[in-house]
């Protein structure tokens, strides 16, 4: 919410409502929920905790907002800076089996440290440069640390998940512009 905001503001020297930006969706990744759940065929009160993943509930579910009862939860899988993300909905299967939870993203190949000292800086922005995709960064370690070699496959992951039944592959995306910062 506020820090989105603030950021665009920041970056583009003008307010999102001045672009015409609104936010359509934003989810955590890292949260603790109490959550109804079937355990053993019998309801239970739960505490959630979902670390490195997100939340997929199914159509119809009634903790999901009224715009999304017919699709189900969107669930946005972000890809690197320079591979495609998704957009994935949750499932009824995905409920049964993991308590409504799904991937977040591809997860990284390379710690942050990793990637530095094995990254080039320019190679990198080269590498985004050809595929077209612009880039804005505070600072040149964040280019290495979040470059796409540093991150599994997120295609991969999310056809994982898809194939499990723990939630819907709907959309699929490709950057244009990256700004870290």
């Amino acid at each position: 919410g506020k820090q989105w905001y603030q950021r665009r503001v920041r970056v583009f020297q003008s307010t999102p409502d001045d672009l015409d930006m609104h936010m359509i969706y934003d989810v955590s990744h890292n949260i603790a929920k109490i959550e109804q759940h079937m355990v053993e065929g019998r309801q239970k009160t739960l505490m959630m905790h979902r670390k490195g993943s997100t939340r997929a509930f199914p159509p119809n579910h009634p903790l999901i907002p009224v715009d999304y009862q017919l699709t189900g939860q969107p669930v946005l899988i972000g890809g690197t800076m320079g591979t495609c993300s998704y957009v994935l909905t949750g499932t009824e299967k995905g409920m049964s089996r993991t308590f409504g939870t799904t991937c977040h993203g591809a997860g990284r190949a390379y710690s942050r440290a990793k990637s530095r000292r094995n990254l080039d800086y320019m190679t990198v922005l080269d590498n985004l440069k050809q595929k077209g995709i612009s880039i804005r960064v505070a600072s040149p370690k964040l280019v290495m640390e979040e470059a796409p070699e540093s991150y599994k496959n997120v295609t991969d992951v999310v056809d994982t998940c898809h194939g499990a039944g723990i939630s819907d592959k709907c959309i699929k995306l490709r950057p244009i512009a990256v700004i870290k910062g």
